[in-house]
């Protein structure tokens, strides 16, 4: 064959790549910060609850890739795909495939879960938006230990998301890493023939 045509498309656009390395940055700060910095762990907290609000908003008005409508998947989709892609014949998705849609969903619903706990927990000690509010009157143990829980599911979930991207971009040859910070994927490879 020719030489391989330059042919990368524009996948992420800017605020898509700007809230995914926020949320990493800040949900690091969060595992950091979890025993001993309280109020640093609070409001890098808060920090990723509103990133996750403008993912929300965003996946209703963003870009094409950006949207719900244009990548969401049940889990049966999800299941099928990652047979196929350990099979080595999965289709190849521009923007978000199955199961990577189902993982954005269950992160996102996640990190929901963990903030709103966070902030109960906290409530419960008088400290947070929460703390004038009926929340303050539940149990600071049981609300804590659900934090905790929902913590490790996270852990999990990133551990899976990592995975499944080092898998992916074996899988398919391509960096989807380098693909997050530039926005950019190849389309379907096309070749030069008189190259």
């Amino acid at each position: 064959m020719g030489k391989e045509i330059n042919n990368m498309v524009k996948v992420w656009d800017i605020l898509v790549r700007v809230f995914h390395w926020s949320l990493v940055f800040f949900v690091l700060v969060l595992f950091l910060t979890e025993d001993d910095f309280l109020t640093i762990h609070s409001y890098a907290g808060y920090t990723v609850l509103l990133l996750v609000l403008f993912r929300i908003l965003w996946g209703f008005i963003g870009t094409y890739h950006a949207r719900f409508s244009n990548f969401m998947s049940t889990p049966q989709m999800a299941i099928k795909y990652l047979k196929e892609e350990i099979a080595g014949d999965a289709k190849r998705y521009i923007g978000h495939n199955p199961a990577g849609a189902i993982m954005i969903v269950a992160l996102l619903v996640t990190l929901i879960v963990t903030g709103f706990t966070g902030m109960a927990t906290i409530a419960t000690e008088g400290k947070g938006p929460l703390a004038n509010t009926f929340i303050a009157s539940f149990s600071g143990e049981l609300l804590g230990e659900i934090h905790e829980f929902f913590t490790s599911v996270i852990l999990a979930l990133i551990i899976f998301h990592v995975l499944g991207v080092i898998f992916s971009s074996l899988a398919e040859e391509e960096n989807l890493v380098k693909a997050m910070i530039t926005g950019k994927k190849k389309k379907e490879k096309q070749y030069n023939e008189n190259a």
